[in-house]
Formats: C-alpha cells, sequence, structure tokens
C-alpha cells in the first residue's frame, strides 16, 4: 500500500491513546465558546487580555486564543479546508504560514533511513523542514529528474520557481517515490480549476502545499494529501500543533479568495502575461519561463534598471544575491490579472528596448 508507512505510524498512536482530534468551538464571549452544542467556560486559553472578541473587531474576532488542538479550533477552519478538499479532491490541512506548512510537512513524512530528494532551487522553508527531519537528506540539481537516486523515497520540487519562473518536468519524475510539490506561486493561477502547475501537467502529485497570501488574496497556507498524511500532521506536525490557530477574519478572507479565483480572472491573467511577454520580445529581451513571474536577468545593471524603472514611474525591485547567484541579478516582473493593457504597455515603454 502506497501510503501504509504513514498509516502505520497513525496505528502506533491510535493503540497508544496518543492520536490528536480536532474540535471546533464557536466563542460566545471573551471566555465562553460553545462546544459540541453546549457552552463551556474556557480555562485554557492564551486570550490572556480578554482582546480577541472585542465588540470592535470583526464579527468572527480577531484570534484564537491557542493552538487548534486546545481552544483554537474554528468552524471556518473546517469550511476552509472542506472547500480546499473539494477544489482539490483530497483532505487539506490549513496552516497560519507557508513557512509552518512546509516545516510542518517536510520534518514529518521521512523516517530514519528514507531518502528524500530536494530540488537546488527549493524554498527556505522546505531546506528547512528537511534540516529537522530523522531521513536522509539529499540535494538535487535543478529540474533533472535523471539525478534523482533509484532509492528515493520522497522527491521535493516547486511547481513555479519564483526566481526563474520556470516549472519541473513532472512527468519525468520516477512514479514510486513520493512527488511533494510546493505551489505558492501557482494555486489559483495555473491549472484547469487552479489547482496548480502539477495540474497542468497533467500530474497528481502525493502532497500539495499552496498558499492562500498569493493569489487568494489573504494569508496563511495549506497542504493537500492523502488522509493518512492529514492524521499524520495533526497528531506529530510540530509547526502544526505548537502554534495559534489562523485568524477567523484570515480564514473567511482566504475562503472567500478560493471561491474567488474564477476561469475567467486565470484566462485574463494569461492574456494579460501574453501581451507583456510579447512586448518583451518585440523590445528585443529574453525573460525566463513562461508564467505570470517573468525574470529579466540583466546582470549587475539590475538595480540602475530597478533604479531608472521607479524613476519612470514603476515599481519593480532589482534581485540579486544572496536570494540570486553572483552574475544572474535580475529584474522579476509579475503579471496580475488586474493589470490593464494600458498598464501592461506603460511597463514596457518604462523599460525601454533590451541594452
Amino acid at each position: 500500500m502506497r501510503y501504509r508507512p504513514w498509516q502505520r505510524r497513525q496505528e502506533a498512536l491510535d493503540d497508544a491513546g496518543l492520536t490528536r482530534h480536532l474540535r471546533p468551538l464557536t466563542p460566545t464571549g471573551p471566555v465562553t465558546a460553545i462546544i459540541e452544542n453546549r457552552e463551556v467556560l474556557i480555562a485554557s486559553s492564551n486570550d490572556y487580555l480578554g482582546l480577541a472578541n472585542q465588540v470592535s473587531a470583526a464579527a468572527r474576532g480577531t484570534g484564537c486564543g491557542g493552538s487548534r488542538l486546545i481552544t483554537g479550533d474554528r468552524k471556518v477552519h473546517h469550511e476552509l479546508e472542506d472547500s480546499l478538499e473539494e477544489l482539490f479532491g483530497r483532505p487539506a490541512l490549513i496552516f497560519p504560514s507557508g513557512y509552518q506548512a512546509n516545516l510542518a510537512v517536510f520534518s514529518t513524512v521521512g523516517e530514519p533511513g528514507d531518502l528524500l530528494c530536494s530540488d537546488k532551487l527549493n524554498h527556505a522553508s522546505i531546506i528547512d523542514g528537511l534540516r529537522l527531519s530523522s531521513a536522509v537528506r539529499k540535494v538535487i540539481p535543478h529540474a533533472q529528474p535523471q539525478s534523482v537516486p533509484v532509492e528515493a523515497r520522497l522527491i521535493v520540487v516547486e511547481g513555479l520557481y519564483s526566481m526563474d519562473g520556470d516549472k519541473p518536468p513532472f512527468a519525468s519524475y520516477p512514479g514510486e517515490p513520493w512527488l511533494a510539490v510546493d505551489e505558492a506561486h501557482a494555486v489559483g493561477c495555473l491549472g484547469p480549476k487552479g489547482q496548480g502547475a502539477a495540474a497542468e501537467a497533467g500530474v497528481t502529485p502525493d502532497i500539495i502545499i499552496g498558499t492562500f497570501g498569493k493569489a487568494y488574496g489573504a494569508a496563511g497556507a495549506f497542504v493537500i494529501g492523502p488522509p493518512e498524511l492529514k492524521r499524520l500532521l495533526i497528531s506529530q506536525g510540530r509547526s502544526f500543533i505548537f502554534t495559534t490557530g489562523m485568524a477567523e477574519p484570515v480564514a473567511a478572507m482566504a475562503l472567500a479568495g478560493v471561491r474567488l479565483a474564477t476561469t475567467e480572472l486565470r484566462q485574463r491573467l494569461a492574456a494579460r502575461v501574453q501581451r507583456f511577454r510579447s512586448g518583451l520580445a518585440q523590445l528585443g529581451w529574453k525573460p525566463l519561463g513562461s508564467a505570470h513571474i517573468v525574470p529579466l536577468v540583466v546582470g549587475q545593471k539590475a538595480m540602475a534598471l530597478s533604479a531608472k524603472l521607479l524613476k519612470n514611474g514603476v515599481l519593480a525591485p532589482g534581485i540579486r544575491w544572496p536570494t540570486v547567484s553572483a552574475g544572474q541579478e535580475r529584474l522579476r516582473f509579475t503579471v496580475s490579472a488586474a493589470h490593464s493593457d494600458n498598464q501592461i504597455d506603460t511597463i514596457l515603454d518604462a523599460l525601454g528596448p533590451a541594452e
């Protein structure tokens, strides 16, 4: 069974009486809440000053007062996870940040003796999560599936790389190891329903990590995977267990973002990307990638070009070492569905012909 190792570990927790469970509660006051249809007095919240549910705050309060496993689990969290499960077809678990999501996944899924392989250009949160794992870790060359050792247990890649704007060759990775894809820059934008770059390529990873802080316009993150993974992360994912639950207004915003990320918006984004990239080509520029992240590698001229753009009313920060290698300094443009055609043209005019 593909996920038997995770199931076996969860069964051991079940046998030892160590399985953790979520319990939604609805606050009715600063220290009272409804749990399972009855009102209780909360004597274990971290809301020390009682500010989380002030009348002047948002209708659902501002904070959860504790971990989701203590007093911080809310109905809106489950609504958001249910919405994601409907979109991706598998269970979801939300996190206050993408960093915490990656930390939980990659510090938890491996066991001693497992070999976890990570693309060289993966995000720092992936790297840090793997460093906390008890498994063996190996960095593999960027976008080179042939470099994956036959004994690999897990392969970790990003769906859309934030600095190069490229996508990995999903279909070329071996099928036996688990495949985890960080889709932070792709969810909402790519794929038939916005499920990310892997879905666009017709590939279903074992694990997907996504964020609400980019295309969905809110904050926080989520993990998609088999039921065995969700249960294991709730019981053993340290950055899920030992952190305050996502604030209710943030979860509500994320839920709205998921629902508002329509096909029409994705089509509008694709049209703006095409216009911008075509305009760059006409000006003699050779951008990397093919999606809405549009890097122009210009070397040491990056900061001067960025200053020129700003002088012309366009904010496009230069990216330099240590974010990218010396000699690979760049301008990193991002296209939005909110850009008008005129605004795209203004950016192109401000940049001017390739130097």
